[in-house]
């Protein structure tokens, strides 16, 4: 293995730490070995007759047995209990049909207060119960007295996940190159007619599921619930606890979405911004502008290039080894330039790579793409993303013409509309639109380089929260709850409930990461 490969292999951990992985079958949590001969098999057939029974715990209403969230690489595996807790797909009729929603229930390390912790995962799309591992270090503090507790959300993980995929089984990609309007169009068109046979997918939307989350919270037999949002789950935890104050005892909000956002009419222009701060990190510096030239300008070159005249490049796919070839396109560096953008060890990297493209060399940067690009598309339920984008923001959705020189241009947002005209739509409520209010007590989190969620997000929300208290962690992206002493923060406010009052002054220590300089990592 050649050290661009280990760099390669490196960056997909530390990507998968900040929430893009796939994750094991959770109904598959134990893997046996196969027998070898009948007499093994008979054998491990007698062991398992004779296995104890699963343990049963209640909790409220609800049996929970054990279980195990198990990520396939790059964090540790988290042992849990899961139940199931059917509620109405249409909440205004409740006798009709009904989903199952998927629950996870790790116990606090001591006796548990009776307000346990809810965390509510991004997207919109992806699994509570699949995202948890890769963070859970960062409830660690929490937990020691709180039960935290996972709810897939009505459309992912194992609550009637709303899946869309081609003949081929590949996932719909904005980014993906010539994916013109027409075939975004047929695309949600082909999904929805299918999907509509198991659920009335006007009834995904963020309004149904804080309807979901408190009807867990009944079963479970909790008077009051600390709510963490990361990311799109920041617009559940905002929206529940406008509906449901009495039952929100905290709010911790990480990468904040506030209620006023259009999702997509900003993603182009945040990301530019973000580059641009983090390139800097490079420019700025005499080193490593003198050895890797200015990373904007190499962007700007490559993209250019690409469009005209995409090479054919021979690379080693970056988990199984094989060697591939590809033509590589302007959507394959949009694509890794954004995700790279949310960590800022991994944004690192891209002044490297496209100094290394300068010099006609693709291999890495390829390799590192088509991993991004294989395995987005699985962690994000696309039918569950549409249902809330098509009936709470498409309508609103515009495009800026400053942007159709950005890297992500203006695609993103006429692939949603084409998708939406699809797709069904469910009613948004009145004042869904409305800033957070009232005197829950609320913690907000951003990270000065966010590429989607910018600090003047949490700025914005802070303003109509007199008990809310807005942190900006220095030199990081999204996703920021697990950066330095946040974790002990984190269960501070839990505890005390009073986000003024946090000593965060830990915070000024977090280091700026620095620029890779060659593959063994800064070289000055």
């Amino acid at each position: 293995m050649n050290r661009k490969t280990r760099l390669i292999i490196a960056v997909v951990l530390l990507l998968a730490l900040f929430g893009y992985r796939q994750y094991k079958d959770r109904e598959q949590v134990v893997v046996k070995p196969t027998p070898t001969s009948p007499a093994a098999q008979a054998k491990a057939d007698a062991a398992a007759s004779s296995a104890a029974p699963a343990i049963t715990r209640r909790l409220g209403m609800l049996a929970f047995t054990p279980c195990t969230l198990a990520p396939d690489f790059g964090t540790a595996s988290v042992e849990a209990l899961c139940s199931k807790l059917l509620v109405p797909e249409d909440h205004a009729a409740p006798n009709g049909r009904k989903i199952s929603l998927a629950i996870a229930w790790v116990p606090a390390k001591g006796e548990g207060l009776p307000d346990p912790m809810f965390m509510l995962a991004g997207g919109p799309g992806q699994s509570a119960l699949e995202s948890f591992p890769g963070i859970a270090p960062a409830f660690a503090d929490v937990r020691k007295k709180r039960d935290i507790v996972l709810v897939d959300q009505r459309g992912t993980g194992d609550s009637n996940k709303l899946v869309c995929k081609d003949d081929k089984g590949k996932s719909a990609v904005v980014e993906e190159d010539n994916y013109s309007p027409e075939a975004a169009r047929a695309f949600a068109a082909r999904c929805a007619a299918k999907l509509a046979v198991t659920a009335d997918l006007r009834l995904y939307s963020t309004s149904d599921a804080i309807q979901d989350l408190d009807a867990v919270r009944i079963a479970i037999g909790a008077e009051q619930i600390n709510l963490m949002g990361i990311s799109y789950g920041t617009r559940v935890a905002q929206q529940y606890a406008a509906r449901y104050p009495a039952h929100t005892r905290t709010v911790t909000i990480d990468g904040i979405v506030p209620n006023s956002l259009i999702l997509g009419n900003e993603h182009a222009r945040n990301l530019e911004s973000s580059l641009n701060s983090q390139f800097a990190r490079c420019t700025q510096d005499k080193d490593c502008l003198a050895k890797l030239g200015n990373p904007r300008e190499r962007l700007n070159a490559l993209m250019t290039r690409l469009a005209t005249d995409p090479p054919l490049v021979s690379y080693r796919d970056a988990i199984t080894g094989e060697a591939k070839q590809e033509k590589m396109t302007p959507g394959h560096i949009a694509m890794l330039a954004r995700m790279f953008a949310y960590a800022p060890q991994a944004a690192g990297l891209l002044p490297l790579e496209l100094n290394e493209a300068a010099q006609g060399r693709h291999e890495s940067l390829m390799a590192l793409a088509t991993l991004l690009g294989s395995t987005l598309g699985d962690q994000i339920m696309h039918g569950m993303q549409l249902s809330v984008i098509c009936t709470e923001d498409a309508g609103e959705m515009t495009i800026d013409d400053a942007d159709k020189d950005s890297l992500l241009g203006t695609s993103m947002i006429t692939v949603l509309q084409a998708q939406c005209d699809a797709w069904p739509k469910g009613k948004r409520p009145d004042g869904f639109r409305k800033p957070l209010a009232g005197t829950v007590p609320v913690l907000i989190l951003s990270g000065e380089f966010d590429p989607v969620t910018p600090p003047r997000y949490g700025d914005e929300v802070a303003k109509s929260l007199p008990k809310g208290r807005h942190l900006v962690i220095r030199g990081q992206g999204h996703n920021v709850v697990g950066i330095g002493c946040m974790p002990k923060l984190f269960a501070s406010f839990v505890d005390g409930a009073d986000a003024k009052k946090l000593d965060a002054s830990c915070l000024d220590k977090v280091p700026y990461a620095k620029p890779f300089t060659g593959f063994y990592g800064w070289e000055p």
